[in-house]
């Protein structure tokens, strides 16, 4: 919004030039968007905790080997993820460039996954125990937000809808139609990769921060024709300004984090963990990464797999893989403490993160 508003004065004044340049609203928006966090995050909490939105641990008999350790989270107010949302959003609507079409369709992916987080939240806390939304009714919903996108996208004539892969210079192929349902693996996956990860206090929204700061860097290159030419990465028009979101997502994070870190006074829920998947999975999409998403998301895809093979193990073999799936759980049953388990995936987060930036370069 500032851009608008200010911008238009630099006859008047020069110095109203820096809102021209996107590094400087990023940078800007990173800040705007951790102070709100910081300032707004104490209201929300004794708001959550007045509304009684408290984070309720499943019974002993339901999960014996994990009750003990997280009993005492049990009350910890949930729906955090507004916090998320508040101090993105207005971090967004100050610093970003409100006609641009990528960040319009990236703020819209994340609000419309954090609306299906707090439907679902609400429904565990108001009568249906710890079950929630149906699986379907959530994969319904989340399909139907990436099949919108999608489309957008689709009929961007401006949008190149080739299938980009790392380390090499050239597009491997053309999607065409199949542009569509590729978008919607993606982002949906993405989304439900986050909620699995989103099981221990600063897990989730740790991994989080260093993949969209990761993300705020290749959306400055890619939205730069210069840079992405020298680079022979694939130069997408408008993309840049996502550098601003990525980067008010950064702040937001690491604002969250600071009340999130354990011993958690807050969790997001799925209000914060599907919008956060949304928003990952809709920039690596809008920046053309979508492939490399796999390796700076490798935490994610960790977690995920780990469900996916502890669930098909079972029912094939009556087996279980891990002591208990997603597998931070399974270290903890280890007996690796809550926080060893968060730290540990943090550091192999952020070397994930580092090894993405190098498929930059190495083409």
């Amino acid at each position: 919004m500032l851009v608008h508003l200010l911008y238009p004065l630099r006859d008047w004044w020069f110095g109203f030039n820096v809102f021209k340049y996107i590094t400087f609203r990023a940078a800007m928006a990173s800040v705007t968007a951790f102070v709100v966090a910081l300032a707004a995050a104490p209201l929300v909490i004794r708001w959550l905790t007045a509304l009684r939105v408290g984070q309720r641990v499943r019974r002993r008999e339901e999960v014996r080997e994990l009750y003990d350790l997280h009993r005492h989270k049990d009350g910890t107010p949930t729906m955090g993820g507004l916090l998320i949302l508040l101090a993105l959003g207005s971090a967004v609507l100050l610093w970003g460039d409100l006609f641009n079409l990528k960040l319009i369709l990236a703020m819209g992916v994340t609000l419309a996954l954090g609306l299906l987080g707090f439907a679902d939240d609400l429904s565990k806390l108001r009568g249906n125990g710890a079950k929630g939304l149906s699986i379907r009714t959530k994969l319904m919903a989340q399909v139907l937000v990436a099949l919108g996108f999608a489309l957008a996208l689709f009929m961007d004539p401006s949008f190149p809808k080739h299938l980009e892969v790392p380390f090499l210079k050239q597009p491997v192929m053309g999607l065409g139609v199949w542009m569509i349902p590729f978008v919607l693996l993606v982002v949906v996956g993405t989304s439900n990769a986050v909620n699995l990860t989103d099981g221990l206090d600063g897990l989730a929204i740790g991994c989080t921060t260093m993949i969209a700061l990761c993300l705020t860097v290749m959306s400055y290159l890619t939205g730069h024709r210069g840079l992405a030419e020298y680079l022979w990465i694939p130069y997408v028009p408008g993309a840049g300004e996502l550098t601003v979101f990525c980067a008010a997502l950064v702040g937001a994070g690491m604002g969250f984090l600071w009340y999130n870190s354990h011993p958690a006074t807050v969790f997001m829920g799925d209000t914060g963990s599907l919008a956060l998947g949304g928003a990952v999975g809709a920039v690596a999409v809008l920046i053309k990464k979508e492939l490399l998403l796999a390796l700076v998301g490798g935490i994610f895809v960790l977690e995920a797999l780990s469900v996916i093979l502890q669930v098909a193990s079972f029912r094939l073999m009556g087996q279980r893989i891990f002591l208990m799936a997603p597998i931070h759980h399974h270290f903890q049953l280890k007996g690796w403490s809550e926080s060893k388990v968060t730290v540990r995936f943090w550091i192999l987060g952020a070397v994930l993160a580092l090894l993405s930036l190098s498929t930059l370069k190495l083409r």
